[in-house]
């Protein structure tokens, strides 16, 4: 059976991390014969040891540092080329349907052979011509078909850049939050690496005096060798995940980034239905769009490939200057004005190849599309619930740290008087921290979840950044 003892007066300390919602914590206080004695709290010095800043260091928000992003993120930058280059597909199917125009110039010399009352006689011509045609199609099903495949590729080109903007603006507000993750988990690490040093110290002193068993300094010594492994991990963690966002946003990443001040709610999602954000993801979402468009492009390709085996008629119009001497004829000029028409007959069995291969593409797409909707639905089912579990399990971590901090009051005050033992408060104190650690956590996978809801529906923008980022520095998002 332990032995219970009344070690001498040791500091108990009640310690909130920094996304903490109880804006009133407990006063840190210490028993001893003559009652308690109050102590400053201890969470402001272990946040600036954590941070090893000074008060006025140079923050960096979420919206600034989305800011930075859309300029840096070579993926993202990478989109808007893909976008313009796919958008160019519109204007050259237009091309296809408009006249074209085309001059020539020729500048050559001729030799001819021919007899003359049975002698060979030799010339020499010199031919030079200048000729200019305009062509306009009057009758190209192919042509116009190719024209409204340029417009569909052109609408899946800005889907495609819808879905590239939301992912980059996904990608730095997550890379964003694993630094602020791994920010909260070193100083969380470090509060708990404190709490556990002084429990250490206490236990050392009560062995020195008697009053306590070489037990209770072994587990303080055994969690305080943890504990430092653990700060290790965390430092490494934190670095790397700076190295990430430095990546995206082209600058180095400040030593801490603002975190989520006392009393922050974050807002549930609107409408609280999940069937009306699946079915909008499903006919709005911008991988659908894409997925749509083309379809629709394949589609087209099908009834091009046909249409290359019907005649096409062109007007013709060219006018032609030609001079060759030395001959009786001099210069001349030659105006022509006619309809071309062109009939394909045989090409070796091609378009028949080629109609089959559209048509199987245009049922490759087709199951794209499906699996798209399929997707899209999924993926807005699965984020609007992740954002209504996130919203239940902040409540209950809430709950659960509000209530792990009484219980290591409460074990410390029995440590104090002898009814309980060094491992009851280091558990106590262990609960405590994992329960601010995993609330940090889930606020920040439900803010993440509630983005990737409103990129389902390809409703996400900047504004919507720009609000979690108000929720962090513990601003009032604005009304409209």
């Amino acid at each position: 059976m332990p032995h219970l003892h009344r070690p001498p007066c040791t500091r108990v300390t009640s310690i909130s991390s920094p996304q903490s919602v109880d804006t009133q914590p407990s006063q840190p206080f210490l028993l001893d014969r003559r009652g308690p004695c109050p102590l400053p709290r201890l969470l402001p010095s272990l946040v600036a040891l954590a941070f090893g800043i000074a008060g006025n260091a140079q923050a960096m928000s979420l919206s600034e540092a989305l800011s930075r992003a859309m300029t840096h993120d070579p993926s993202y930058l990478a989109a808007i080329k893909s976008r313009d280059a796919g958008v160019e597909k519109k204007f050259q199917g237009i091309a296809g349907v408009l006249p074209t125009v085309v001059g020539a110039y020729d500048d050559g010399r001729s030799y001819r052979t021919k007899t003359n009352n049975a002698a060979w006689v030799k010339s020499t011509i010199d031919n030079r011509s200048y000729s200019i045609t305009a062509t306009q199609p009057i009758f190209d099903l192919a042509a116009i078909r190719a024209a409204q495949q340029g417009f569909q590729s052109a609408a899946g080109a800005e889907a495609g850049f819808g879905v590239a903007r939301q992912e980059a603006m996904l990608r730095l507000v997550s890379a964003y939050f694993e630094v602020l993750n791994s920010q909260d988990a070193l100083a969380t690490t470090l509060a708990e690496k404190k709490a556990i040093g002084e429990q250490l110290e206490a236990a050392k002193r009560s062995f020195e005096v008697g009053t306590a068993t070489v037990t209770d300094q072994q587990e303080a010594q055994a969690r305080f060798d943890l504990i430092t492994a653990s700060e290790i991990r965390a430092r490494n963690t934190l670095n790397i995940k700076r190295q990430a966002l430095s990546i995206l946003t082209g600058q180095p990443t400040p030593e801490a980034l603002p975190g989520f001040k006392a009393g922050v709610s974050i807002p549930s999602p609107m409408p609280m239905v999940a069937d009306e954000w699946v079915n909008q993801a499903r006919e709005s979402g911008f991988e659908v769009r894409k997925a749509f468009a083309d379809a629709e492009r394949n589609r087209m390709e099908l009834t091009k490939q046909v249409f290359n085996n019907l005649p096409t008629v062109d007007v013709v119009a060219r006018r032609t200057w030609a001079k060759e001497t030395p001959t009786v004829s001099g210069e001349f000029e030659t105006d022509y004005v006619g309809l071309n028409v062109t009939v394909p007959i045989f090409a070796g069995g091609l378009n028949i190849s080629q109609i089959r291969e559209a048509a199987a593409t245009r049922d490759e797409f087709q199951h794209r599309l499906q699996a798209a909707r399929l997707n899209a639905e999924q993926g807005a089912r699965e984020a609007y619930l992740n954002v209504v579990a996130g919203l239940a399990q902040i409540t209950a971590l809430e709950a659960a740290e509000k209530s792990s901090r009484l219980a290591l009051e409460s074990n410390q005050l029995g440590y104090q008087v002898g009814v309980r033992i060094n491992i009851d408060v280091l558990n106590a104190q262990q609960q405590l921290f994992a329960a601010q650690r995993d609330l940090s956590k889930a606020r920040t996978d439900t803010l993440l979840a509630g983005l990737r809801l409103k990129a389902a529906v390809a409703a996400l923008n900047p504004d919507d950044v720009d609000v979690v980022s108000g929720l962090i520095l513990g601003q009032a998002p604005k009304k409209n």
